[in-house]
């Protein structure tokens, strides 16, 4: 996130980018400006209906723009507008609409964002192929799997793994991610994922 042109690394979201108080900018990468287009309306109607915010495409800069609109006197319209910023970002990420329109209707929803390379560095080549393999599962069953158990959703993009879900399921997402990566036989992450789910669901 950078605010006022300064990056603030802690907190940093891939590509939403704060200009001022009152208006957001998320980038678009050029391998995700056609979808975007073709979801357009379906991202727009929320944002400008429900939550009350202003959105178009700056086709210049490809960067959505989002900001208050000039009528609203809504309080909360500043946690709106990171809500919608979150939203578009989701989407952005390669999270599918319907998925990524939780962020706008839940305040306990979050995206984590890491590399392959962040949990074995010393992955390369037919390995690395491997690993992203092991986490997909044939037919992308083993990512459908993790996704049920956990209540999550998850984006993989080449090298890069997105997590939506509330704090706890990413964390239990992400540990099951982990051990394959890590190389342990899909059975086991599977019980040990199953466990610490279950052990969840009981506390909240």
């Amino acid at each position: 996130m950078e605010t006022d042109g300064e990056r603030d690394p802690l907190h940093a979201k891939p590509n939403a980018v704060r200009e001022t108080p009152t208006i957001l900018r998320v980038a678009v990468p050029s391998h995700r400006y056609t979808p975007l287009k073709k979801a357009w309306m379906e991202i727009y109607k929320p944002v400008t209906e429900q939550m009350g915010v202003d959105m178009r495409m700056n086709l210049r800069s490809r960067r959505v723009e989002l900001r208050h609109k000039k009528e609203s006197n809504d309080p909360v319209a500043g946690g709106n507008l990171q809500k919608c910023a979150d939203f578009v970002n989701a989407f952005i990420l390669g999270f599918e609409v319907q998925d990524a329109i939780a962020l706008l209707r839940l305040d306990d929803l979050y995206i984590e964002r890491f590399e392959i390379k962040d949990v074995k560095q010393t992955l390369k080549g037919e390995h690395l192929s491997r690993a992203i393999g092991r986490i997909s599962g044939k037919n992308g069953k083993t990512k459908f799997t993790i996704e049920n158990t956990t209540r999550t959703r998850i984006v993989l993009a080449d090298t890069h793994i997105s997590i939506l879900g509330t704090f706890q399921n990413i964390r239990v997402a992400r540990d099951a991610i982990c051990g394959l990566i890590l190389g342990s036989p899909p059975g086991k992450v599977y019980s040990r994922m199953r466990t610490i789910a279950a052990r969840v669901s009981e506390q909240t």
